[in-house]
């Protein structure tokens, strides 16, 4: 059983449990990826079939490592087990995000909720405009922000209730508004066959509620269930995961209560705490030794975390030794602070750390404008984490295309690219086109509609024929774009790069899919509409990272800034609606426990917020550590020599 050695006791008990519910607490760094991959090497080394695993975490970036891992684990265990069951159809446990899980239950069940298989799947923007129609259509444009009721909608769908359920208990005039739009929204995305990022997760829960017999063959299917940070499950997801594991209740949750920031997306901290009571008999394991972090952060985050009372009391350590103590440094202002942080980053760079393992992390986005130009005037390579390749207009309008072909009742894509390049289509004619009145259609208006439609025509018969990514060059060439680009000068340039980008990142959904896998041209849709903050990410780019703490969940790095450490910034004054203080708490702790080596901890006495200039308090946060594991930092001349002087403690 070579798949158990390397593994802590701790992580020996949870790898061989395999049958019955197992809640496994992991703090940070404390190897839960290594715990769950090696726990499916044991469950397929003892009989299990390998493709009735089940492996759901929340990110691509996430599922994409841990598929990887369980991928070499399968191809290390004796041949009568895993290469057999692997060997005729190239079979794996199946490692997905809890979207792209539901994505792929949706398209083969399509039937069973009146959807075509070639469903849409709209993104954030598709679905704020929609909502922004309803508004119009019920003449409350101007009384709110699309933004705050498609938020609402989001959580209500979060909370598993239909827009049905919803409107049968509006309380107030805001609610009933709320419930007006969302019939709008629902009726217009009906017309497109769109979902949107909620419904993925909710019509899936609705297809098991509604269909037994599909639920039946899925718990059949999938014996053995794995939920990867289980802190962060909203009631659906909770419900999903609970109806696929119910009645085996082969079902190993993996989380850390003090990990729990997303209670504004509907994480619910009950799931993990209540675990026990939903699924009796459950074993439990804390893992509690972390090889990542030196023992001086690990001491300084308990600390923090220690004050929190909502949580499974454990207590990390480490083998890799103390460390250097947290350094904090008192700024006169947010540019002071930046300079600070982009010279002592230079610094390290240039005593050997590579950029790309320093990361910037702040409470709120706004902080990263001061930082920008301050790395920028320093001289510091960055990047400033959460602008999405596929968000670029180039790329969206190409995969707008592509999944008009597929689906050419999607409205949204057909307003989007008609236009794009021009071909003399005004919005006459595009609001016939949409209202399905082509035949009303003059002559010259006629042709070039038909034109149009022979463009997606012609896609979609490559699409039945080619390579994802000769789909995709084809569609480049045949919308127009290319040559539209070409004579669209410098920027017009950088962005037919783009495109090109966009084809040799297809040519890795160009192998023939395994049995039960999505077409080529579907994965690539799917996984553009899914895409997240930290799937931007390259790893091939050597500079320093800037992000939001909530961003950095799951990351680490050598070394850690945190900024803006004051009194109603971190912890936040206006928490995100549905969070309190012991998340803004839980956030900090995740803040320091993505350091390996060493943490900066700035904040400023004075600071311009929304165009105030206000003075500052350091955060409570701070005082939390003990002081034992803190030196203080001033600056030094900035003269060729040491950029900066310590004063110890």
């Amino acid at each position: 059983m070579s798949y158990l050695d390397g593994l802590n006791p701790a992580q020996k008990e949870a790898v061989l449990h395999s049958n019955g519910p197992l809640l496994i607490v992991a703090g940070a760094g404390a190897g839960k990826t290594k715990t769950i991959t090696h726990r499916i090497a044991h469950l397929v080394a003892t009989g299990t079939p390998s493709d009735a695993i089940l492996a759901v975490t929340f990110t691509n970036k996430a599922a994409g490592e841990m598929r990887e891992r369980v991928e070499k684990m399968m191809h290390t265990l004796p041949t009568g087990n895993a290469p057999l069951s692997m060997s005729a159809d190239r079979r794996l446990p199946l490692v997905a995000t809890f979207h792209s899980l539901c994505v792929r239950l949706l398209r083969e069940h399509a039937h069973a909720l009146n959807l075509p298989r070639s469903f849409t799947i709209w993104d954030r923007s598709d679905s704020s405009r929609a909502v922004k129609r309803a508004l119009e259509q019920m003449g409350m444009e101007r009384e709110f922000e699309p933004k705050t009721i498609l938020g609402r909608i989001s959580r209500e769908k979060g909370e598993a209730l239909t827009q049905t359920e919803f409107s049968s208990k509006v309380r107030n005039p805001y609610e009933r508004t709320v419930s007006e739009a969302w019939r709008y929204y629902e009726e217009e995305m009906a017309r497109d066959h769109a979902l949107d990022f909620d419904d993925l997760l909710l019509k899936t829960l609705v297809l098991f509620r509604e269909n037994p017999a599909i639920l039946e063959r899925i718990r059949s299917r999938y014996t053995h269930l794995t939920v990867d940070e289980y802190q962060d499950t909203n009631r659906v997801q909770f419900e999903i995961a609970r109806l696929i594991a119910t009645p085996r209740n082969n079902i190993c949750v993996v989380g850390d209560i003090d990990q729990n920031i997303y209670s504004w997306r509907g994480a619910d901290i009950e799931h993990l705490l209540s675990f026990e009571r939903t699924f009796p008999g459950s074993k439990v394991v804390l893992l509690e030794q972390n090889y990542r972090s030196t023992q001086t952060i690990l001491s300084a985050a308990q600390d923090v975390i220690g004050k929190n009372k909502r949580r499974i009391e454990k207590k990390l350590f480490t083998e890799n030794g103390e460390g250097e103590n947290l350094s904090v440094y008192y700024a006169m202002n947010e540019s002071d602070e930046a300079y600070f942080v982009a010279s002592r980053a230079a610094e390290l760079i240039s005593a050997g750390t590579r950029p790309q393992e320093i990361a910037v992390l702040y409470r709120a986005n706004f902080q990263s404008r001061t930082l920008e130009e301050a790395f920028l005037n320093v001289g510091t390579p960055y990047r400033v984490l959460g602008t999405k390749f596929f968000d670029r207009k180039e790329v969206k309008d190409i995969l707008s295309y592509i999944r008009a072909s597929t689906n050419p009742e999607s409205r949204v894509d057909i307003a989007r690219i008609i236009g794009t390049p021009a071909r003399g289509i005004g919005k006459a004619t595009l609001t016939k086109i949409l209202e399905g009145k082509r035949d009303e259609l003059s002559g010259a208006a006629q042709g070039k509609t038909t034109e149009f439609f022979r463009i997606l025509s012609d896609i979609q018969a490559t699409i039945e024929t080619k390579k994802v990514s000769e789909v995709v060059k084809y569609t480049i060439t045949r919308s127009g774009l290319e040559a539209s680009l070409k004579g669209g000068g410098e920027e017009g340039q950088e962005r037919l790069e783009n495109l090109r980008e966009l084809v040799s990142l297809a040519t890795k959904y160009d192998e023939e899919p395994g049995p039960d896998q999505p077409r080529g041209i579907e994965k690539l849709i799917e996984d553009a509409a899914l895409m997240g903050e930290q799937d931007n990410m390259d790893e091939k780019v050597d500079a320093v990272s800037l992000m939001t703490v909530h961003a950095s969940k799951g990351l680490e790095f050598d070394v850690v800034f945190v900024v803006g450490m004051e009194e109603g910034l971190f912890p936040h004054e206006r928490h995100d609606e549905g969070s309190d203080d012991e998340e803004e708490r839980r956030l900090f702790y995740v803040a320091l426990t993505r350091a390996r080596k060493k943490v900066f901890l700035t904040h400023a006495g004075m600071r311009t917020i929304y165009g105030s200039r206000t003075l500052s308090v350091p955060s409570q946060f701070l005082s939390d550590i003990s002081p034992d594991l803190v030196e203080q930092q001033k600056p030094g001349l900035l003269d060729g020599g040491s950029v900066f002087e310590r004063t110890i403690r």
